[in-house]
């Protein structure tokens, strides 16, 4: 039985869910050493966390000149990336536990994450996350990418969610901006510490700038459930999730 009121919990995969960034990192390595572009770094790779493949790679071809069209480059990157992805993707033991919480309490979730439709599916069934998390939406799907809110506000649509009564749970500045910009509450967990402090994430109901090794289930649950008896923005108190 859903304790957690009307609340309703979108869930970023990359970063958030599972540490796929060393595989995203790994697989733009290697396309753009394809298309002569050596010693892509770790360091450079940050700056693309939390940012749609497609945007990732209209600003490569102008930052590596590159000829080659977006959409030759984005097959490339997902031919090496689904390789890898489905060699070893690790989610994270606290997500994990999480998500079954959520589903226990018949929490509605959805995935909405920059990735491809294809390599969100290969991971959600590598990971057996496919089994909780039967609603996803894409950055192809939606004309903007975070840090817009597309992605979440269509995740909402599809749960039939009010957006003031989403939460987001993000690991990267411009997911934590594209909740605000939802109207959504956010649980920021930094995949990167040195961006803790970035200004997106003031805007997060629950910042934990320990990233993943300070978050755990059982406290992000019992937040979601503070959330869901205070009563929203702007709204009386007879608007309280029940």
């Amino acid at each position: 039985m859903n304790t957690l009121g009307s609340l309703s919990v979108i869930l970023d995969l990359d970063g958030t869910l599972v540490d796929s960034e060393p595989n995203y990192y790994e697989a733009g390595r290697r396309t753009l050493a394809e298309y002569g572009v050596p010693d892509f770094s770790w360091a450079e790779h940050e700056r693309y966390i939390g940012i749609s493949t497609r945007e990732t790679i209209a600003d490569w071809r102008e930052r590596y000149r590159l000829s080659a069209p977006v959409e030759e480059l984005l097959a490339v990157k997902n031919r090496h990336y689904l390789r890898l992805a489905g060699a070893s993707t690790r989610v994270y033991p606290q997500m994990r536990t999480f998500v079954e919480l959520l589903a226990a309490e018949e929490v509605p979730m959805a995935v909405a994450s920059g990735s491809s439709p294809e390599a969100i599916k290969a991971i959600l069934a590598g990971t057996g996350l496919d089994a909780y998390l039967r609603t996803v939406v894409a950055a192809d799907e939606v004309a903007h990418g975070k840090p817009a809110p597309d992605v979440f506000l269509e995740a909402a649509r599809r749960l039939g969610a009010d957006p003031a009564d989403c939460v987001v749970v993000e690991d990267a500045a411009p997911g934590a901006a594209a909740a605000h910009a939802a109207g959504m509450r956010c649980i920021a967990v930094p995949y990167v510490a040195a961006q803790a402090g970035a200004p997106e994430f003031a805007t997060a109901g629950l910042l934990l700038r320990g990233g993943q090794e300070e978050f755990t289930a059982r406290a992000a649950l019992t937040w979601l459930a503070d959330s869901a008896r205070r009563p929203r923005p702007g709204l009386p108190p007879s608007a309280r999730a029940r």
